[in-house]
């Protein structure tokens, strides 16, 4: 911890101290809402991911209030899970950027960004079957086939839906394999 940090921390009352000892989620996110959005900030280098990283961080401190700790080690889980959360945001922009960059490629490649009116139809028409089947797909089928679509690990995806990571497998499989059903029936193909 640097001088300054120290010093701060010795120029608190003891009465703030204890009085965050129990804090609820209203006074947590009064209390350190500034520095989880400067440190998100610090991080990912956009302040609308660093919205979203601060509400995500928020969420799971709500998600977790009972098991989170309730003195003054609050501030460093909020942090910790800030830069953890950062992290995964950035990997995952990462991921999608090579995404979208493969596929400017090879669209490139296939023609796909002439300007005919039927190319652009038939496309469309495609990525409107491809939603409706997907919204048939049951939960969270669903949801591991858009994450894992979005380039999220198998524990990432368990992480975000909150399910058991062996079973995310078996939940993509089922999903593809459902998707591939109602997608046939809906395209008529």
């Amino acid at each position: 911890m640097s001088e300054r940090a120290r010093a701060l921390l010795d120029s608190v009352p003891n009465e703030v101290e204890t009085a965050t000892a129990a804090l609820g989620f209203d006074e947590a996110f009064t209390l350190h809402h500034r520095a989880v959005f400067r440190t998100a900030r610090a991080l990912v280098r956009d302040t609308g991911l660093a919205e979203d990283v601060t509400q995500e961080v928020f969420l799971r401190l709500y998600k977790n209030m009972d098991s989170t700790p309730k003195d003054e080690l609050l501030r460093a889980w909020l942090l910790r899970v800030t830069m953890n959360v950062a992290r995964n945001t950035l990997r995952g922009q990462g991921r999608a950027s090579a995404r979208e960059e493969e596929y400017a490629k090879q669209a490139a490649e296939d023609g796909a960004f002439m300007a005919e009116p039927e190319l652009d139809f038939e496309r469309r028409t495609q990525i409107e079957e491809a939603r409706r089947a997907l919204e048939k797909i049951k939960e969270p089928m669903r949801s591991c086939l858009l994450l894992k679509q979005q380039g999220l690990s198998y524990r990432e995806i368990a992480e975000t839906l909150q399910i058991n990571e062996a079973n995310v497998g078996s939940l993509i499989a089922r999903g593809r394999k459902e998707f591939v059903r109602v997608y046939g029936k809906i395209g008529g193909h």
